[in-house]
């Protein structure tokens, strides 16, 4: 399937009228569908996919099963954006604060709870609305789990004291000599990523391109999946993305962060590795002074810009994703438009 890009300038001109005609005909067609529909809702972070699939949800009496590699943690409310309780209690939401903080958890486990949770959704009749911009989550659930050794704590063990010593960026190019294409798609800064695919090769000798899906096929082929992709043009996207990061810290990140170092964080790997999270780490540790701020501002502001754009490459790839501009566009229209393709 080949991805479609859609712009629409103005749903405005569609008028009330249609909208509601859109609403009726959802409610009719949602109460005698019987195939297996799902949304499958992502993008860049904040673009407004949490607005959206809460409308959407509200609407079609949808359930969201959150597809946020960070979100299951308790206490990562402000820097994951999570949805707040009066939001959960107006739409039922799905892998949200289910592990604490220093709990090890993985894709595999992701989607053997996200599976679990979305056959519970279509057997009390709902529908099943995925939401969330981590992209390797999302492709896992709809195509299959990775393929790829298991972990072995002892090579992992050899490589985690290599990344201490030399830092991540010299291992960085070591995975770009031995497999440039899966190096492409990470940064030189992903300790965690780098230190997995080098573990892959050693274990198995083969490169993780290697392991690459050679063509898409949904894996469960009873359900429709109806994917969408939202955006904005990049520097839309930047802006709001620096303004979220301000509101952030405004209403107490770095409390936050300092709580959860309290309770674990920085023995997890993968939280203490976080947007955001990671440059408060630092932050903190370098005792908060003040001649550090703008630095630390700047950090967080960038390493948000440059997992934008890795989510921007990431879905380049995913062909069953429309791709949707948001540009001029209401979330009336945008709600519009998606559940006329739905219930099409």
């Amino acid at each position: 399937m080949k991805k479609k890009h859609v712009n629409i300038l103005n749903e405005n001109d569609k008028g009330v009228d249609s909208f509601s005609n859109t609403l009726e005909r959802a409610n009719l067609i949602g109460s005698q569908y019987q195939k297996k529909k799902c949304l499958v809702l992502s993008g860049p972070t904040g673009v407004g996919k949490s607005s959206v699939s809460l409308d959407l949800a509200k609407m079609i009496g949808g359930e969201v099963i959150s597809f946020d590699s960070m979100q299951v943690y308790r206490g990562m409310d402000i820097g994951t954006a999570k949805v707040s309780p009066l939001e959960q209690e107006e739409v039922v939401h799905h892998l949200i604060d289910i592990c604490d903080i220093k709990d090890p958890f993985n894709v595999v486990d992701y989607i053997q709870l996200a599976k679990k949770v979305f056959n519970q959704i279509i057997a009390r009749g709902k529908i099943p609305i995925l939401v969330g911009g981590t992209g390797f989550y999302i492709r896992s659930f709809l195509y299959g789990p990775p393929e790829g050794p298991a972990k072995d704590k002892e090579v992992r063990s050899r490589l985690q004291e290599d990344c201490d010593k030399f830092g991540p960026e010299l291992l960085y190019e070591k995975l770009q000599k031995v497999d440039p294409e899966y190096a492409k798609t990470i940064t030189r800064s992903d300790q965690q990523k780098i230190i997995r695919a080098l573990e892959i090769m050693l274990i198995s000798k083969r490169r993780v391109s290697d392991y690459k899906i050679e063509k898409q096929t949904f894996i469960d082929k009873d359900v429709d999946y109806r994917c969408w992709f939202f955006y904005y043009p990049r520097e839309i996207l930047y802006e709001r993305a620096e303004r979220r990061c301000d509101l952030m810290l405004e209403v107490g990140l770095i409390e936050e962060v300092e709580d959860l170092i309290k309770e674990g964080l920085c023995e997890n790997e993968s939280t203490s590795r976080a947007i955001g999270y990671r440059q408060c780490i630092d932050y903190i540790e370098n005792g908060k002074r003040r001649e550090d701020w703008d630095t630390f501002v700047k950090e967080f502001k960038k390493a948000t810009r440059r997992y934008i754009k890795r989510q921007f490459t990431w879905f380049r790839s995913e062909e069953a994703f429309n791709w949707l501009n948001f540009a001029n566009m209401d979330r009336k229209g945008i709600c519009k438009l998606i559940l006329d393709d739905f219930f099409s």
